[in-house]
């Protein structure tokens, strides 16, 4: 079964923060989800942030992670942040995203 991605127009601004090395290695990990999208670490209460539902996958050495949400009924992954490790960002993005 393929999965269909579908990017929040925030996301886009992230990857736009990126490094191309590092957009380049984001997208390799968005084609792995396409057809595995279970292969990310389930994620409950980070930091304080409630990201219940949420998965996350690591690019670039751990350095920028990728939080996402795997919507069976329409066989969907929703991609709800990109960025950089640094003070938790990418998951106060999620939880606003949310």
């Amino acid at each position: 079964m393929r999965y269909k991605i579908s990017v929040k127009e925030e996301v886009k601004k992230d990857l736009s923060k990126l490094s191309s090395t590092q957009r380049m290695l984001v997208y390799k990990q968005f084609k792995k989800l396409q057809t595995s999208p279970e292969l990310g670490q389930l994620l409950g209460n980070k930091s304080g942030y409630d990201l219940s539902g949420y998965r996350k996958m690591y690019v670039d050495k751990k350095k920028v992670r990728i939080v996402y949400s795997i919507l069976e009924e329409i066989i969907t992954v929703e991609l709800v942040a990109v960025g950089k490790r640094d003070d938790m960002e990418v998951y106060r993005k999620a939880e606003e995203r949310r």
